[in-house]
């Protein structure tokens, strides 16, 4: 990192373009358009390929002020058109812009109870960013408007001010408090999943005055944000205070309660006494690619490699009872943000070479530039238009290197990108000591085959209606076990959708 991108350098930067934009007596679009957009403080990449510490350092107070005034204030609102929660986000940008913080949160808060989370890992450039004027205007959606930073920003700042203003018994004074609940209707609502969509489907229907339990299967709430994002990209101190201030809300979370084996849907509703259900468990049935030698030693699925360094902490050999395997030359198979994760997880595990192997160009990469930027800058190295064909074992079972084949790109697939084509007697070998499959999650067949009431498509995913509504009275479902593989956001937004039917089919239900 150069002398000019240091975060001391950007925040200095930022403070005196925050001072001249202040002394002016207006701005206008042009003027707004002019402002350019805040880069975020990072570590530098040498420091960071070592330690587990979050890499991106988040906004400063100037950052978020001279980013919320290149917002248009757009009559047409497009951003919260692709926002899947609908956050009013022209209007906390004008409050943060105005350095009205608290205004702002609470602004988000009123849709999103996730900001700290969603703030650090939504894709943000393929949703409200890629709706944003500024970035229209500019036909790049990274020069949109950054609405993710300031959120995040905004989110950080009160859980700051809460850790300064802690009562002696250890309770945040914070500003966002939950908002309040409506009074009780006597109804009760399980919940199964305590990641992002099932959190928020229990916060909202615990406002509506709803008696809320949510189901975990691990030992700590959270689902995929604590167990599938690395600690350098979301730490996990984060989610736990976001599921906390589930609490206040009356909320209980019980862990280690595996549903459809601890207790079916059908004994939570039959013998339980729950009213309704919201299925929200995650599609953790990891995918494989068939090949020979994915029965070695050394081959992991992108869930079990990341589980064991996120919820159990492998990564920590001095301290952690699990362990993660030791490898010298990794090759992760797959080109989505889980296997930036698997790639940036393994560097920091002490891997001298570690490769990502995708079968495109960079271009139809699924995964955040950002994450993709930030592989790079830590080495991981980037094997495009290539496949893996077999993984080859020595004496002892273990992987010793992949086979792979080229690829050239062709017509347009179903997806929209470019088909890859396999380029025949291409093959190489690649060394390798460890291989982490991360090509998505089938779902996890568990609730459906102790319910057969639920309807299910091909791929083993609950069929919902609009209202989240499954076919079995009652239970509704959302997240990956109805979308597949999901982005947080998304997720959240089948979390709202549900807690409103599961409102309507309550005040339909005798009391």
């Amino acid at each position: 990192m150069s002398d000019t991108k240091t975060p001391g350098a950007l925040r200095d930067a930022a403070a005196a373009l925050r001072r001249e934009l202040e002394a002016r007596p207006s701005l206008g679009p042009k003027e707004r358009r002019a402002i350019p957009q805040q880069e975020m403080p990072a570590q530098d990449p040498r420091e960071r390929r070592g330690n587990m510490e979050e890499v991106a350092l988040g906004y400063s107070e100037d950052q978020a002020v001279v980013e919320s005034l290149r917002c248009l204030g757009c009559a047409s609102r497009p951003c919260v058109a692709g926002c899947p929660v609908s956050i009013d986000i022209p209007r906390f940008l004008a409050q943060a812009a105005k350095a009205d913080f608290d205004g702002a949160l609470a602004t988000i808060r009123a849709a999103s109870m996730l900001p700290a989370i969603c703030g650090r890992v939504c894709p943000q450039e393929k949703q409200c960013m890629a709706a944003c004027t500024v970035g229209r205007i500019e036909k790049d959606p990274e020069k949109s408007v950054a609405i993710g930073r300031v959120e995040r920003f905004l989110a950080d700042r009160t859980r700051s001010a809460a850790d300064r203003t802690r009562s002696p018994a250890g309770s945040p004074r914070a500003a966002s408090r939950p908002a309040p609940k409506a009074p009780p209707t006597g109804k009760r609502v399980a919940i199964v999943g305590s990641g992002p969509s099932g959190l928020t489907a229990a916060a909202d229907l615990a406002r509506a005055g709803h008696e809320v339990t949510v189901f975990e299967a691990f030992h700590k709430p959270g689902g995929v944000a604590v167990y599938g994002i690395p600690e350098f990209r979301l730490p996990k101190a984060i989610v736990e205070e976001e599921a906390r201030s589930l609490e206040e809300l009356g909320v209980r979370v019980v862990c280690d309660f595996l549903v459809g084996r601890t207790r079916t849907i059908r004994e939570l509703m039959g013998e339980d006494g729950f009213d309704a259900v919201y299925v929200a468990s995650g599609a953790g049935l990891p995918k494989f690619m068939g090949i020979p030698g994915e029965d070695l030693v050394g081959v992991f699925s992108a869930n079990e490699y990341l589980t064991r360094s996120n919820l159990m902490k492998a990564y920590d050999r001095g301290r952690a009872a699990t362990p993660l395997y030791a490898a010298s030359r990794v090759a992760v198979f797959g080109g989505g943000n889980v296997a930036m994760d698997a790639a940036r997880t393994a560097l920091r595990a002490g891997a001298a070479e570690v490769r990502v192997i995708y079968r495109r160009t960079e271009a139809e990469m699924p995964a955040r530039a950002e994450e993709i930027r930030h592989a790079k800058e830590e080495g991981v190295i980037f094997d495009f238009l290539a496949n893996p064909l077999r993984i080859l074992g020595d004496e002892e079972g273990r992987v010793r290197a992949v086979e792979c084949l080229r690829y050239g790109l062709g017509e347009p697939d179903a997806s929209g990108r470019a088909r890859p084509v396999p380029l025949p007697g291409s093959e190489y070998l690649l060394e390798a000591d460890a291989c982490v499959v991360a090509l998505g999650n089938e779902s996890n067949p568990l609730v459906t085959a102790t319910t057969p009431e639920l309807a299910v498509n091909g791929r083993g995913n609950i069929l919902v209606d609009g209202s989240g509504a499954t076919s079995m009275p009652g239970v509704f479902a959302g997240g990956d076990i109805v979308q597949g593989a999901a982005t947080v956001i998304l997720a959240m937004g089948d979390g709202r959708r549900a807690a409103r039917g599961i409102g309507a089919y309550l005040a339909r239900e005798p009391s």
